[in-house]
């Protein structure tokens, strides 16, 4: 029996029409879709009649399904001879751990193909209004995980505070005051502009504006919470003028 392969690809950063043509072409032709729980539902409405699709979502502090155990899956059927669809939100190798499930893939020989995806830390920021460089504000932007690997160091936030361009904060909801203050001690102004952007680029999406001193308190006001995004840097300031409607286009008129 010959081997199947495994398409890890990138759903974008929520809002189901901004996949790309060949993450859409994979899906549509899958045997097998491993999904995580932020995926557009829309997405999985494509999957062809016959198709097993399997929830591997984690919450916060709560992963059901360990990574080893995605890892063996995606082995498993690809080891049958099945066409195997990843499916993550943004982008696989964004803070996905596309990787690991790569380099798993590749020690038991089966074929994979890396889809990438549009990152919610820059797709999910242009539907708020919100550009992560722009020539008179930031020359640079630096993505990072609020959340570390159980037994690694944490990030260091003072030295962060120190680079100039924008920050942006991927699962970093449950700390965020806490982030703000090592922010401020480490350099970083107290007015600094802060927003945080839940359910990015979806019909449901919230935001709050700030400065690092009060962004929680406008947070709790509003009950935002994970997931969404935090962004640090002047570039928050052009939210006001650069926001937009979307249109949300639903993908049965997508033709591929």
């Amino acid at each position: 029996m010959s081997k199947g392969k495994v398409w890890l690809v990138g759903a974008g950063p929520g809002d189901a029409s901004l996949i790309t043509v060949k993450g859409l072409h994979c899906i549509r032709h899958a045997e097998v879709i491993v999904h995580d729980r932020l995926v557009n539902p829309e997405l999985l409405a494509q999957a062809p009649a016959g198709c097993l699709i399997i929830d591997v979502g984690k919450t916060p502090s709560h992963h059901p399904v360990p990574q080893e155990q995605i890892n063996a899956l995606l082995v498993k059927h690809a080891g049958e001879g099945r066409q195997v669809v990843r499916l993550k939100g943004g982008d696989p190798y964004v803070f996905g751990r596309g990787g690991e499930e790569a380099e798993q893939l590749a020690k038991d020989g089966l074929a994979f193909e890396i889809v990438p995806g549009i990152s919610s830390a820059i797709g999910g920021l242009a539907y708020a209004g919100i550009p992560v460089t722009h020539r008179h504000y930031a020359s640079s932007f630096h993505i990072v995980t609020g959340h570390m690997c159980q037994g690694n160091d944490p990030q260091n936030w003072h030295a962060l505070a120190q680079i100039n361009g924008t920050l942006v904060i991927l699962m970093g909801m449950t700390r965020l005051t806490e982030i703000c203050q090592q922010l401020i001690e480490g350099g970083m102004s107290a007015g600094t502009p802060v927003a945080v952007v839940m359910y990015a680029s979806q019909s449901r999406q919230q935001m709050a504006k700030g400065t690092l001193i009060d962004i929680h308190l406008e947070v709790e006001r509003q009950k935002l919470h994970a997931p969404a995004l935090i962004v640090v840097g002047e570039v928050v300031n052009l939210q006001e003028i650069l926001a937009f409607s979307a249109s949300h286009i639903a993908l049965n008129q997508v033709v591929v």
